[in-house]
Parts: structure tokens; C-alpha cells; sequence
């Protein structure tokens, strides 16, 4: 299943990879959800599907809530009349000023997919500020949306810190943690590194309420990039590791595999060991 949110560091792709060290249990949290490609492929009783992100899951939530009524609102907005820059410059200015939290939704899932390279960024002023991305015919994910309406049902839908959720974490529940990934280069000075705001003060952060977690019996996964900062503060949990195809560079001709791992904290694991 796909999403039907376009959302860069989507794991889609490797979703088997996830899927197939996640372990059983009977509630899946995920604390950065994103466009919850996780969620969307696996099978657990219910689902807590959380992001920092309030307007993302503000679109689950209305979608969740409303259903098929929702999609028609989001396709009425994929028109040719609304595939222009002035358009799409006054429907943004429409989603930053609105306070119809139903309107707003809507507008994301037409500013997700009109917005140059599906991206979702945001000015110091909290506003919504991506550039018309000039596609000849935005397409409309109905049939993804659908489907994430009906896998839904399984859901609660939050925007808290990750920390919060992994410490209501009780036994049966499993955790995925997809943070915003550390520099791809094991020598980028973090000092002035911050995706998102998820410096390397939130990393150790997370790796230690990981442990923690751990600790209690309830399994934690974590994705990332392959490197000696991830190896070391991931250290105890179990790592695989593998190659993504990436764009590293504005220079659209410019692809690269990166290294790329999943730490499992779960048990008792000794040390850190690649596979």
C-alpha cells in the first residue's frame, strides 16, 4: 500500500526491510509517522500514529473522521484552473490564514501534491512556504486514500514528543522510530546540523529513551543513516545494514547508494554488530 502523501524520506521502499524485523505484538507506535508507509504495511491489532507535524496529522484525523465525504474535498481541488502558480500562491496563502481545520486538510493534500518536489516546509513565521512545483497533471490519490480511510479504523492519530509516547509504551506494543536522519557524512560538523530541529542533542535523546524502553520489554526500531555517530550511539542494539538509492546533491544526475541501517534495541544484545 502506498501513501497518499508524497513525503521525502518515505520509507515505502524498504518497507520489507522494516517489516521483517519488526516483531510481533499487539500495537504498533510509531512516534514520527510521517506518511506512515510503516502503518500503511503491517498487520498489528491497532496503530498510534504520531508527528510533530500538527497539519499531517491533522489530514489523517479529518480523513479518519469524514472518510470518502474528505477525499471528494481534496479532489475538488485538483483541477486544471488550479494548476497554476497564482492559483497554487493563493491557495497556500488560503492554508496558512484559515482556521477551517477541515478547509486546511484539504489544502495540505493539494499543496503536498502541487508543491515543488512534494516538500513540506515551513518560514520562522510557522507558515507554509514551498514553491509551486509546475506539474503538468498533479495526480489525485484516491484509491490511497481509500485505503488509508479503512486502515484508520485501527488508528489514534497524535502530535506529541516522541519521548512521551515511548514512555506510555506498555508490553505488547512495538515501537518504529523513523527520526530525521543525522548527516549522511561521518564527519558533517553537527554543530550546525538540525533537520527539522532534531540536532544531536534530540539523537542521543532518542537512543537513550530507546534503551530505556527496551529496558521494559518493549522492542524499539530505529531508521537511519549507516555511520560511526549511529553505530556509537546506537551501541547494544542489534544493526542491519544496506545501500538506498539517493539523491545527494541539488545535481538531479548526481545518485549515489547510501548506507543506511536499522538498530533494534530488544533484549539483551551485547554489542553493536553489522550485518
Amino acid at each position: 500500500m502506498k501513501p497518499f502523501l508524497k513525503w521525502a524520506g518515505n520509507k515505502y521502499r524498504i518497507v520489507d526491510k522494516i517489516r521483517a524485523l519488526l516483531p510481533d505484538g499487539r500495537r504498533l507506535i510509531e512516534p514520527f509517522a510521517g506518511a506512515a508507509a510503516v502503518f500503511l504495511n503491517t498487520a498489528y491489532e491497532s496503530n498510534v500514529l504520531n508527528d510533530i507535524n500538527r497539519d499531517v496529522i491533522l489530514v489523517y484525523r479529518v480523513l479518519q473522521q469524514m472518510g470518502p465525504a474528505f477525499v471528494d474535498l481534496c479532489k475538488a481541488l485538483f483541477t486544471e484552473d488550479n494548476n497554476t502558480p497564482e492559483r497554487y500562491y493563493a491557495l497556500r496563502e488560503e492554508f496558512n490564514d484559515t482556521s477551517d481545520l477541515v478547509r486546511k486538510a484539504a489544502l495540505f493534500v493539494y499543496l503536498n501534491r502541487h508543491g515543488y518536489n512534494g516538500l513540506c516546509r515551513y518560514n520562522h513565521s510557522g507558515h507554509f512556504n514551498v514553491p509551486f512545483g509546475r506539474y503538468k497533471k498533479p495526480y489525485f490519490p484516491f484509491q490511497e486514500m481509500m485505503l488509508f480511510y479503512e486502515k484508520a479504523k485501527t488508528a489514534v492519530f497524535r502530535s506529541d514528543d516522541f519521548e512521551v509516547l515511548m514512555a506510555e509504551a506498555q508490553p505488547g506494543d512495538v515501537i518504529y522510530c523513523d527520526p530525521p536522519y543525522v548527516p549522511l557524512s561521518d564527519t558533517a560538523n553537527f554543530t550546525s546540523y538540525s533537520a527539522g530541529g532534531f540536532d544531536v542533542r534530540e539523537q542521543l535523546r532518542l537512543a537513550e529513551a530507546a534503551r530505556a524502553t527496551a529496558a521494559r520489554g518493549i522492542p524499539v526500531l530505529i531508521s537511519n543513516h549507516l555511520n560511526d555517530f549511529t553505530l556509537s550511539v546506537y551501541r547494544g542494539a542489534e544493526i542491519h545494514s544496506f545501500d538506498v538509492q539517493r539523491h545527494i546533491s541539488c545535481d538531479g544526475a548526481n545518485r549515489t547508494k547510501a548506507p543506511e541501517l536499522l538498530a533494534l534495541f530488544a533484549g539483551d544484545c551485547a554489542r553493536p554488530m553489522v550485518r
